[in-house]
């Protein structure tokens, strides 16, 4: 039987780069995909090791249904699962509405932990492996990020207690936290919160336009600069097929500094992160 790897996420980005490279190697690839346009592109250029599913990851009638496509298989052992698929609601947290929180954990924390329990009894069965795309955003919460991050943050702790809790099963959970990437997340996100932002009371975009500006060039930086979605593409691949696979993968040169920063004491880190987003102090008020 074809080792086969359960994929969200699949129809752009990192996930693409993944689906494509791990059908390269032979691995057939049940890939998560919003649209028939989608999953049509991915065969065309995957080929028949591409095996597109139209899958909702906040949906359980949708994740139960790729269960059951992928256990009915024959021809197939399901050698792990990657959840990849994720959104990134940017603003102040102060702005954004609670139904934007709500969807962003929605995506990103609680759809992998309910992909893990539909998959874990076909996991168990072949002592497959779990590998959650996580970001450097789950270690440090940039300002206008706090949501994403939040929800990135709840992943890490969620991995760190599967991967003692699932051991004895035999099954490894690895963590993938990718810097900067050049994916459309973040172009989706700044169009959404750009909208959230125009609806504000003018007196708050008022109170936050210099940082938000600030972070927009930022992140316009990070976008323009960022590692090829092949890179963390590559850290997956290990973390489902390294005989020892390593706990968490960092990929990108910025994760690492901001890792660096993260660790640092909270007031030296603050005084860091204040000063790149021109976050300062207000003045003395006169006696």
């Amino acid at each position: 039987m074809t080792d086969a790897i359960f994929l969200t996420g699949a129809s752009t980005g990192i996930g693409r780069a993944t689906a494509l490279r791990l059908a390269s190697r032979g691995i057939v690839v049940y890939a998560g995909v919003r649209s028939e346009a989608d999953a049509d592109g991915l065969r065309a250029e995957g080929g028949e090791r591409i095996r597109p599913l139209l899958v909702e990851v906040t949906d359980p009638h949708s994740i139960d249904h790729a269960r059951a496509v992928i256990a009915g298989a024959r021809d197939t052992r399901l050698a792990g699962i990657v959840n990849n698929a994720g959104i990134a609601v940017a603003g102040p947290l102060e702005l954004l509405p609670a139904a934007a929180l709500r969807r962003q954990f929605e995506v990103n924390f609680f759809a992998p932990l309910a992909i893990v329990q539909a998959f874990l009894p076909l996991l168990r069965a072949t002592r497959g492996r779990i590998v959650n795309v996580s970001s450097i955003g789950g270690k440090f919460a940039a300002p206008f990020v706090g949501a994403y991050a939040s929800s990135k943050f709840a992943l890490e702790a969620a991995s760190d207690a599967l991967r003692i809790e699932l051991r004895p099963a035999g099954i490894a959970v690895v963590l993938v936290e990718p810097g900067g990437v050049k994916t459309p997340i973040w172009s989706r996100s700044s169009a959404a919160s750009a909208h959230i932002y125009d609806d504000a009371p003018p007196e708050l975009r008022a109170a936050y336009a210099e940082m938000l500006g600030n972070m927009q060039r930022i992140a316009a930086n990070l976008d323009k600069n960022g590692i090829d979605a092949e890179r963390v593409a590559i850290a997956i691949e290990r973390g489902l097929f390294a005989k020892f696979p390593r706990a968490r993968y960092l990929v990108g040169g910025d994760a690492r500094l901001r890792l660096a920063v993260a660790r640092l004491p909270d007031g030296i880190r603050d005084a860091i992160v204040a000063r790149t987003v021109g976050a300062r102090r207000p003045k003395p008020a006169k006696a």
